[in-house]
């Protein structure tokens, strides 16, 4: 028997655990207490759809969905596709999967930027009309180069003057499709002078001869992000728009846009820390490199810090969540270390993994005094401290597999498991003391023989002598063989990102592979995303590649942080 430990919904969850400072949140209660927006609270999450949502976006989505659920609002999914090169229905799928999963859900508030297309090009011909947009045709290059930078002013284009009805017919015929890619872009007209580079007369669209995964060829001028922003959130009804620091400076053109369609009420732009974490790239440009180049097998490698990672490889959505709030939302640019991350997640699967007996790099003992045709099952406990988990049945018989590294020939001092002469508890099972060692032509053992105390069943000394060592074990006779993945961090240097290639860091033993474990009979035909903490080694969860006959398990994190000891000796970075 075992106890359902599926994650409830994330609102429900959201003012349970212990959180960090969070300044938006302040700035929110303030405004419902002034009855700003008439009290109401609408947030959104706008992820572009052209690739795989990380831990990154993990911040913002419990940000932006806890926030509404706070204050009795709601947040609405909208996705930023604007830039049909890049974006596609796989990623739109990807993004509500994950985002259903870490616990949340729009409720039908579901948007798309091209839902407002007709409306943001109908706003731009108004904005041309008021002369404060106009058709440029310098060539992009032009563009960049008369824009000028933090140290010296822009160049008016000479286009700047055209009049108001010469640039209502070139962007209709830009929309029309009649001129080439560069040909020509709307600008607005601000100030090209203005300290603000963001300000110096901003491209509202481009021109761009590809279809979209919506809308098709319907369109082939694409509003940039800054011009689809702001309205977009007009549109939905949107009271706090909260992004990362990056886009601080683009809030004076989000509040410029605004004014100057004279739109009322106005949602507010907020800016805050993006997520940075230690051992880890979060740049969607160096996610794709690391899949595209094969270092990381998908998107959805469990090495990665996509969600869609993540999910295959165990986390919890609950641990994620638990962590986005402890460490808070503050202007401060940082970095977080991620054994706060593993630490959550240890957390959380101490307290809802059952146990199973596992043995990922075998070998085999034989009880010599142990009947070759008797078996027995012992009943054991699903969790050590928990008995709402139940008891699940373990088979025992003459021949076992232990772990390799629980059998030396020569041990050092302090080494607490089997050896020649040596008695060892076999967990739930009887005390058993090594009588020799069967060994290969160059010495390494294949086979540990041993007799058992038959007194001793259930692993209790019948006199009360103490056994030091306890060791984890299948039976041979029951044992499903699976392969086991031992994952662990993708990097072995705190800041990959310094130095010239970040791939320099890539850490060499981030998969290892066990294809030969043996697994007891428990673990061969569980659903995908089971998770099981495998005694003594750590927490694995079944990948969807398993299999009833060949079964895999990912594992998720080990028992303990290894790597602060070696950081300590040097070892990493």
């Amino acid at each position: 028997m075992t106890r359902d430990t599926t994650p409830t919904d994330a609102s429900a969850t959201a003012s349970t655990d212990e959180e960090g400072p969070n300044f938006v949140a302040d700035l929110v209660a303030a405004d419902v207490a002034a009855g700003k927006h008439g009290g109401r609270v609408v947030t959104r999450f706008p992820p572009e759809p052209n690739g795989y949502l990380h831990i990154g976006h993990a911040k913002a989505i419990v940000l932006d969905f806890d926030l509404a659920a706070r204050f009795g609002g709601r947040c609405n999914l909208r996705f930023d596709d604007t830039n049909p090169e890049a974006e596609s229905e796989e990623y739109v799928e990807a993004i509500r999967r994950d985002v259903r999963w870490l616990g949340y859900d729009w409720d039908g508030h579901e948007h798309f930027a091209s839902d407002y297309f007709e409306q943001l090009y109908e706003w731009a011909k108004l904005l041309v009309r008021k002369g404060l947009a106009y058709v440029d045709s310098q060539t992009p290059e032009e563009i960049r180069k008369n824009r000028g930078d933090y140290h010296s002013p822009g160049v008016d284009s000479p286009y700047r003057t055209r009049s108001v009805e010469e640039n209502l017919t070139l962007l209709e015929t830009m929309r029309a499709g009649e001129l080439a890619e560069g040909a020509a872009v709307l600008r607005a007209k601000i100030d090209m002078a203005h300290p603000n580079v963001v300000m110096r007369d901003p491209l509202m669209y481009r021109i761009r001869h590809v279809p979209h995964h919506r809308t098709g060829d319907a369109w082939c001028i694409y509003p940039m992000y800054d011009w689809a922003h702001g309205q977009s959130d007009a549109i939905e009804g949107v009271t706090h728009s909260l992004c990362t620091l990056e886009f601080e400076d683009h809030r004076p053109l989000y509040d410029w846009f605004l004014e100057a369609l004279e739109i009322d009420p106005r949602p507010q732009q907020i800016e805050f820390a993006r997520l940075n974490l230690s051992y880890t790239v979060l740049s969607k440009r160096k996610l794709r490199r690391l899949v595209e180049e094969g270092h990381v097998d998908g998107w959805d490698d469990p090495r990665m810090p996509t969600l869609a990672g993540m999910r295959r490889r165990g986390f919890p959505p609950a641990a994620i969540r638990r962590f986005c709030r402890r460490i808070g939302i503050s202007k401060r640019e940082g970095v977080v270390d991620v054994t706060l991350l593993e630490h959550m997640v240890r957390d959380h699967l101490e307290h809802t993994a059952p146990r199973a007996l596992a043995v990922l790099d075998p070998i085999k003992l034989v009880i010599e005094n142990y009947p070759d045709d008797e078996e027995e099952w012992f009943e054991v406990p699903n969790h050590p401290t928990d008995p709402s988990f139940g008891t699940r049945r373990v088979p025992f018989s003459r021949e076992i597999w232990i772990e390799r590294d629980d059998f030396m020939l020569d041990p050092p001092r302090k080494y607490h498991r089997l050896a020649p002469g040596r008695e060892v508890r076999l967990r739930y099972a009887c005390l058993v003391t090594c009588t020799g060692v069967r060994t290969d032509d160059e010495g390494r053992p294949v086979e540990v023989r041993c007799t058992f105390d038959p007194q001793s069943r259930g692993g209790t000394a019948p006199d009360g002598r103490k056994v030091r060592g306890t060791i984890h074990w299948v039976s041979a006779r029951h044992a499903v063989r699976g392969t086991c993945r031992l994952y662990d961090r993708l990097f072995d240097a705190e800041n990959p990102s310094a130095g010239d290639d970040f791939t320099d860091h890539l850490n060499p033993d981030s998969c290892i592979v066990r294809g030969d474990a043996r697994l007891e009979p428990s673990l061969a035909a569980l659903a995908a995303g089971t998770t099981r903490q495998f005694e003594r080694r750590g927490y694995f969860t079944v990948d969807p590649s398993s299999t009833p006959e060949h079964p895999v398990w990912n594992r998720t994190i080990a028992l303990k942080d290894t790597w602060a000891k070696l950081v300590a000796r040097g070892a990493t970075g």
